[in-house]
């Protein structure tokens, strides 16, 4: 039942929400209130789901503008961030095919969040300019490093090199958030809800200031090794 709800609930909420994010446009300090009703949206899909969501973001302080690392194992995952980092306005720098899609994509070009063509150098660096003046406008950035979902819910994916590039230029605390749950809830390609909790635990953010761009294979190396290890404590 709660998978038949979900699948009929997700395309109207998508459809009205994102209609208002693209109204509320310019209402509040830095698309303040289109980010409220983005965070609205998650939680909202997440209930007619019936998933719980359970957030632990002690290491972080309120309110703070951070570049986010969270792995990646569902589509759940952009929701359930939403629902829990409603107190953060963030944008996500995401896969240029997500900004196709009718009414949403151009509704999330709208309120700001960023799309990156891998394939494009040029626009690939366009778009790493409009995170890092967005960052220091105040606004900050999630992005998913192991660039797509995992399929292999043991470990976490190898993380790709532009996501650190990202954050090294946007000189601004990274705060690694763990995701655990979501994958098995709705994997990668199923078409079937299963019923379970989604956990996002917010580790110290990490200072960036004694790395450089020539050190962004240093910076990957450590930050794919602490976010993996701390994983792998969460699901023993």
């Amino acid at each position: 039942m709660a998978n038949l709800i979900f699948r009929l609930c997700l395309f109207p909420l998508t459809l009205v929400f994102s209609t208002l994010c693209w109204l509320c446009v310019g209402l509040g300090k830095n698309n303040a209130v289109s980010h409220r009703l983005e965070c609205l949206w998650g939680r909202l899909v997440l209930l007619c789901g019936g998933i719980r969501v359970t957030a632990d973001l002690s290491a972080l302080a309120p309110g703070a503008t951070y570049v986010f690392f969270a792995n990646h194992q569902s589509n759940l995952d952009i929701p359930a961030l939403f629902s829990v980092l409603s107190g953060y306005n963030f944008r996500f720098l995401a896969k240029d095919s997500l900004f196709r899609i009718p009414v949403f994509g151009p509704a999330m070009a709208r309120v700001g969040h960023v799309s990156i063509e891998r394939e494009n150098r040029r626009k690939a660096m366009e778009s790493i300019a409009r995170a890092v003046e967005m960052v220091s406008s105040g606004v900050g950035l999630l992005i998913f490093p192991e660039g797509t979902r995992s399929t292999d819910f043991s470990t976490l994916g190898q993380f790709k090199t532009g996501g650190m590039i990202v954050a090294l230029k946007c000189r601004c605390p990274v705060a690694p958030l763990i995701v655990t749950g979501s994958g098995r809830i709705l994997p990668k390609g199923a078409r079937r809800l299963r019923s379970g909790t989604i956990r996002i635990t917010a580790l110290p953010p990490v200072d960036v200031s004694r790395y450089t761009l020539k050190d962004r294979d240093a910076f990957k190396q450590d930050m794919e090794t602490l976010m993996r290890n701390a994983y792998l404590e969460h699901i023993r």
